[in-house]
């Protein structure tokens, strides 16, 4: 989401209302202190969705000069690159603030074509990549006159246990996918969705926020060999009830149960499917009920950053494989596993590369997506460049809005030097998943390498949140703590970045693309070349392949330590051990 925080005094509490309301047709995501919840300290909410926002716009008026609350969110802009100021009433900014361009918006009436509007507009979209959906024909459009859009909320856990909350979350991503095969209504994506995940929210300011028609929320309970789901379907516009029902059956009737759920929203919505698109619908893949609940429960790891770890990613092998003993024509466990495998084998070495199960998903549905972006990086890793630039262009033609597909992409337009391709790339994969911390990282890399200080730094600030956040699960996280490093150091750090090294190493020695991602750091943020060195040398002594040294070669994060005789040494070093044992050669160093 491009989230735009709003800070103003009460006395402009209309003028803030109209400008969230005008950023939200264009398809922003807004925040103001009228959505706080009643439930949590004001402080503590107002620094979270600071921290959150990637623009803040600071409303200053004659009473928001004098008032300390304005000032503090302000001053927690500026320090973080994200201020955007205007003033309703020509009072002007203080100091230090009367620094930065403040476009005045006295008198406005909401004309589109106000130079200070445009102005505004221009640093918002600078800040923020601009607003995830084309704009809306007008914030009063009638909701007849638009295109219906559909926001399916994470359907909540009632089981009792938290352990379960995999299974309703599995529930709601397959509605999800199931309604957005249907060409005729717009769904928002699972990452906008789970945003609201563990909220109580308004339905009505989720559909004015994510500026959708309808929001769908619903229940699951599943004990035993019963399950129980509720839904609703509520017009975002007005408040009414569309469509609700319940559902009391066998936990083996759940695939039917999907299918009518989706079905039943579809005709609620006046809706007529095609006939590709209700046979679409109602492929899951697998008529197992257990094999389909294993890898609910391996998708959960993957979904929630656990894959970047090697515990994380076995657990998810496991599960997998027992999903395929029970049905060894489910393709989607096939080409979860594949992805799990290539994460093991990219990141650690010696694992199975993933291949032969990316193929056997090829075999089975050919339609997926996900194993045919396996294929495109074992092609660049072979040295097929141009082969692997169609199989990752195949993957995207499938699912535009595949993860893994964009992912790969970023990561071969990175190692191919299409530094602007690969941006595009990252910003798709971290959008479509709010836990990966890896294409966030990735794009502090990109955004420093292209020089720009204030993507950098948003991207600094976005991979640290999820670093953390994937920290609380698993403290040992390897992964976290190295794309955390790159965060910390980014953002001017030094210090904390430096402790999370020497705890992480003291942790996991072994990680080497942990101690890979900790001299990036030193090397082009901290600026210490005999630290980054240090960490390189059990990192090239271990490289597995030619190809994976490749990355080295190509990575700006090491261009600083780059023409360092030690530098090249151990280059040279691995580049001689791997080409005797294999015969292989590629470029120098």
């Amino acid at each position: 989401m491009s989230e735009i925080f709003i800070s103003h005094a009460r006395t402009t509490s209309k003028q803030a209302s109209d400008l969230a309301r005008t950023l939200r047709a264009l398809g922003y995501a807004v925040w103001r202190d009228g959505d706080l919840p009643a439930h949590r300290p004001y402080a503590e909410v107002i620094e979270e969705r600071i921290g959150a926002a990637k623009a803040v716009l600071v409303v200053w008026s004659a009473e928001a000069i004098k008032s300390q609350w304005v000032q503090s969110e302000a001053e927690k802009a500026r320090t973080h690159d994200k201020l955007v100021q205007v003033t309703v009433d020509g009072a002007q900014p203080p100091m230090p603030f009367d620094r930065i361009h403040c476009a005045d918006l006295t008198g406005w009436t909401g004309d589109p074509q106000a130079p200070a509007w445009r102005k505004i507009l221009a640093s918002l979209a600078e800040m923020t990549g601009g607003p995830p959906r084309s704009p809306s024909k007008s914030p009063l459009e009638a909701p007849g006159e638009r295109r219906l859009c559909l926001c399916v909320l994470p359907f909540a856990n009632m089981s009792g246990e938290p352990e379960q909350e995999y299974f309703s979350d599995g529930i709601s991503e397959d509605i999800i996918t199931d309604l957005f095969k249907v060409r005729a209504l717009s769904v928002i994506s699972r990452n906008s969705a789970f945003q609201y995940k563990g909220r109580n929210v308004d339905l009505l300011k989720v559909a004015r926020e994510l500026n959708v028609t309808h929001v769908l929320e619903g229940s699951v309970r599943k004990a035993g060999g019963r399950l129980r789901i509720s839904a609703q379907l509520i017009d975002g516009a007005a408040g009414d009830h569309v469509w609700a029902e319940r559902y009391d059956r066998d936990l083996g009737d759940i695939f039917a149960l999907q299918d009518e759920i989706s079905q039943a929203i579809v005709a609620a919505l006046k809706l007529k499917l095609l006939p590709e698109e209700k046979n679409a619908i109602g492929r899951r893949g697998t008529n197992n009920v257990e094999a389909y609940n294993l890898y609910l429960m391996a998708r959960q790891f993957y979904v929630s950053g656990n894959t970047g770890e090697v515990r994380g990613a076995e657990a998810i092998l496991r599960l997998c494989k027992a999903a395929i003993e029970l049905d060894p024509g489910y393709a989607r466990a096939w080409a979860l596993m594949a992805g799990a495998q290539r994460n093991l084998h990219f990141n650690h070495g010696a694992w199975d590369d993933g291949l032969a199960a990316a193929e056997r998903a090829i075999a089975l549905d050919p339609t997926l997506a996900e194993p045919h972006a396996v294929r495109a990086n074992d092609l660049a890793q072979h040295g097929r460049l141009e082969a692997a630039d169609a199989e990752i262009g195949l993957a995207l033609k499938l699912d535009p809005e595949c993860f893994e597909a964009n992912f790969s992409a970023g990561l071969l337009s990175f190692r191919s030097h299409r530094m602007e391709d690969s941006i595009r790339y990252f910003e798709k994969a971290a959008a479509l998943m709010d836990a990966d911390f890896q294409s966030t990282g990735m794009l502090i890399t990109c955004y420093t390498a292209i020089g720009d200080l204030q993507k950098t730094r948003r991207a600094a600030a976005m991979t640290l949140v999820r670093a953390e956040q994937a920290l609380t699960q698993d403290q040992n996280n390897g992964s976290a703590m190295g794309m955390g490093v790159s965060a910390l150091a980014a953002l001017g750090e030094g210090q904390r970045a430096r402790e999370w090294t020497q705890r992480a190493l003291l942790i996991d020695p072994d990680n080497m693309i942990m101690r890979y991602n900790f001299a990036c750091s030193l090397s082009t943020h901290l600026k210490d070349a005999d630290g980054a060195l240090a960490l390189l040398g059990p990192v090239f002594a271990a490289t597995a392949t030619l190809s994976d040294l490749e990355h080295s070669r190509v990575d700006p994060d090491l261009d600083p330590i780059r023409e360092d005789p030690r530098f090249r040494a151990m280059v040279a070093a691995a580049r001689a051990r791997l080409a005797g044992a294999d015969g292989e050669r590629s470029p120098a160093a």
